[in-house]
C-alpha cells in the first residue's frame, strides 16, 4: 500500500539518483561528432559544497540521500551538516494523525511529497493527552498534568522527561503550549490549569505555570480567580505572548469564548488581570483553535449558526490584528466542508510556517490550507483505517528538523 511504507526508505518520483550526470564541455578539436565522456557531478563537488545542497532537501529526501552511497551518508551524518540544515529558516509542517486507542498508531503527513509515513512516536498512551509542538520539538503530558511531562524530536527520536510543576497534579482542565527559540535552541514551556472552586460550577482558579529549558525550573508565574469563565485546553506561544481561550460557564460570565493574553517578558496579563484583559472572538464559534503562524496568533474556529451558536454552520481562519481585532482571512469552501461528511461542532486543527490542517474528529480526511497561495487542498487518504463507527481520530502538526535536540 503506498502510504504504509517506511518513510526513511520510500521512494518518489524526486528521488535522489546515484550519480547525477551532464555532458562535458569539450575541447575544441578536428573531431566535433565525437561524444565527451560524462562526468559524475558527484566527483568534482567537494565536501562541503555537496553539503550545502543536501541540506536544503526536504526532510524525507536527506533520509534517502543518506542511503545513495557512504559519502553521502558521511556528510548527512555529521555535525556540520546540522548546522547547515538548521541555516534552512523553515520546513513545511507534517502532520501526524493517530486513531483514540490504549496504543494509538499513526502515520505523519509529508507536504512536500504528498505521502504518509508510519511514524512511532514515544510517550502517548492515549488520545487524551495534551500534545504542543514549535520548532521541531513535540511537548506531551497526560491528564495528569506535570507527572508525565515529555519533550521529543520525532524525526531523530531524541526524547527528555521533564519533572512538572509543585502543586497538585490534576487539573479539570489544562492547556499545553511550547515555544522553541531557532537560534540558541531554548524552549519555554506553558501549562494553564483550572480548577473549580469546590461547591460552584461558577468559580474557577486559573494557574499560569512555566518551565526554562536554561534554568530547568518551573515557576507559577500567576493564579487568579473568574466567575463565569474557566480555562480550557487551547493555548500557543507567539511573539512573546501566551494566548489562551477561556469558556464560559454562565453565572454572570457572558457568552462564548473569549482570549487571554499573557506578556512572558513583563509577566503580567493584558488589562491588569484575566477578565479586564479579555479579547473577544469574531463571531459565535463552536470551537476554537489557536496557532503561531510566523510569530502571528491564527484562530481556526467553527461558526455556529445564528439561531442555534452551538451548531457549526462553516469554518473560518483569522488574525489577531494589533492585538485585540480579529481580521478574517478566509472560510472554508462549502464544498470542502460537505466533503468531511458528518462534521463535529468541535474539531482538531493545528498549524505552522504557512500551513493549516483541519480534521473531523469522525474519519481520518484531512484538509490543507495554505497561507502563501490562499488554497485548500485535500492530502492524500491516510492509511489509518476507520474501523467501527464510534471510531475516533485526531492529530497535531509539527515541523521535521533535524538539528534540533530537547
Amino acid at each position: 500500500m503506498e502510504g504504509e511504507n517506511s518513510w526513511t526508505s520510500h521512494s518518489t518520483e524526486n528521488s535522489v539518483n546515484n550519480t547525477v550526470k551532464f555532458d562535458s564541455f569539450s575541447e575544441l578539436n578536428e573531431d566535433t561528432n565525437q561524444e565527451a565522456a560524462p562526468i559524475s557531478l558527484d566527483l568534482i563537488l567537494p565536501d562541503d559544497l555537496l553539503e550545502r545542497i543536501l541540506s536544503h532537501l526536504p526532510i524525507a529526501s536527506i533520509f534517502r540521500a543518506g542511503c545513495v552511497c557512504k559519502r553521502w551518508h558521511e556528510i548527512v551524518t555529521t555535525k556540520r551538516f546540522l548546522t547547515n540544515t538548521s541555516k534552512v529558516q523553515s520546513r513545511k509542517p507534517w502532520y501526524f494523525m493517530f486513531t483514540s486507542s490504549d496504543e494509538p498508531i499513526g502515520y505523519s503527513y509529508d507536504p512536500v511529497f504528498r505521502k504518509w509515513y508510519p511514524i512511532e512516536l514515544p510517550f502517548i498512551e492515549n488520545s487524551n493527552w495534551s500534545i504542543a509542538s514549535s520548532g521541531g520539538l513535540v511537548c506531551f503530558t497526560g491528564r495528569d498534568i506535570g507527572s508525565e511531562l515529555y519533550i521529543c524530536n520525532p524525526i531523530t527520536k531524541q526524547v527528555k522527561w521533564i519533572n512538572g510543576p509543585t502543586g497538585p497534579k490534576f487539573s479539570d482542565y489544562s492547556a499545553l503550549a511550547v515555544s522553541v527559540d531557532r537560534g540558541s535552541h531554548k524552549y519555554q514551556i506553558s501549562i494553564v490549569k483550572s480548577m473549580e472552586v469546590s461547591g460552584s460550577f461558577f468559580e474557577w482558579d486559573v494557574s499560569i505555570h512555566l518551565y526554562d529549558s536554561v534554568e530547568m525550573t518551573w515557576t507559577a508565574a500567576l493564579t487568579e480567580g473568574l466567575t463565569g469563565w474557566r480555562g480550557g485546553g487551547e493555548s500557543v506561544i507567539c511573539g512573546g505572548v501566551l494566548y489562551f481561550l477561556v469558556y464560559s460557564t454562565g453565572g454572570g460570565g457572558g457568552p462564548g469564548h473569549r482570549l487571554v493574553m499573557y506578556d512572558l517578558k513583563s509577566g503580567s496579563v493584558n488589562g491588569g488581570s484575566l477578565m479586564g484583559g479579555f479579547v473577544g472572538v469574531p463571531c459565535a464559534l463552536t470551537c476554537g483553535r489557536l496557532m503561531n503562524l510566523k510569530e502571528k496568533l491564527v484562530m481556526v474556529g467553527g461558526i455556529g449558526k445564528n439561531d442555534r451558536t452551538d451548531i457549526i454552520k462553516g469554518i473560518g481562519i483569522w488574525v489577531l490584528d494589533g492585538g485585540r481585532e480579529w481580521q478574517e482571512i478566509t472560510r472554508m469552501p462549502h464544498r470542502f466542508f460537505q466533503g468531511f461528511g458528518e462534521f463535529d461542532d468541535v474539531f482538531a486543527s493545528s498549524g505552522t510556517d504557512d500551513l493549516v490542517y483541519i480534521q473531523s474528529y469522525g474519519g481520518p480526511a484531512l484538509l490543507v490550507f495554505d497561507f502563501g497561495s490562499k488554497q485548500w487542498k485535500w492530502s492524500q487518504k491516510c492509511p489509518v483505517a476507520k474501523r467501527f463507527p464510534l471510531q475516533l481520530f485526531t492529530g497535531f502538526c509539527f515541523e521535521p528538523r533535524l538539528e534540533i535536540a530537547p
